[in-house]
């Protein structure tokens, strides 16, 4: 069975066409991607080594903003109160803490998080969605798979 990152980079891949024709309609045509590894809590890591697996579209050595920084930012208050950063700023803006970034951008589904910036931050938080949908569903497919295939098996490998 695929793991977490490998699982992680094929979604990313699978959604990629998608957000290259959202590009078409947004304010510019970059992106960073940061996914966070579903199977680790925040009171068992440190967020940098919880960080399963990181992109980047466009051409990052030309970016004049940050775009991975806020996108690290993003996912690490999802990932700190496992809740998309838009209820931070618009229901809950009490549970911002200094140095939080105050543009939403990230999506939770289960216990996937991810975080985008670099175009307007609904279509961050869209492509975010994308991505965490797209990696829960191919981690179904393969579990399914693995069932069928290793039917007595008892435990995951």
């Amino acid at each position: 069975m695929k793991n977490n990152k490998q699982l992680a980079i094929d979604a990313v891949a699978l959604v990629t066409p998608a957000i290259e024709q959202l590009f078409n309609q947004t304010n510019r045509k970059e992106l960073h991607i940061v996914i966070m590894n579903p199977a680790v809590k925040p009171w068992e890591s440190s967020f940098e080594d919880a960080v399963l697996y990181e992109a980047s579209l466009g051409k990052p050595h030309e970016w004049t903003i940050p775009f991975d920084q806020l996108a690290r930012k993003k996912a690490q208050q999802a990932w700190r109160d496992g809740s998309a950063n838009i209820n931070h700023q618009n229901l809950h803006p009490s549970s911002l803490r200094d140095g939080d970034v105050l543009f939403y951008g990230s999506f939770v589904y289960g216990n996937i998080v991810v975080a985008c910036s670099g175009v307007q931050q609904w279509f961050d938080m869209l492509v975010s969605g994308w991505i965490a949908v797209a990696i829960e569903q191919l981690t179904i497919h393969e579990y399914q798979t693995q069932k069928i295939e290793n039917p007595t098996q008892t435990y995951r490998d």
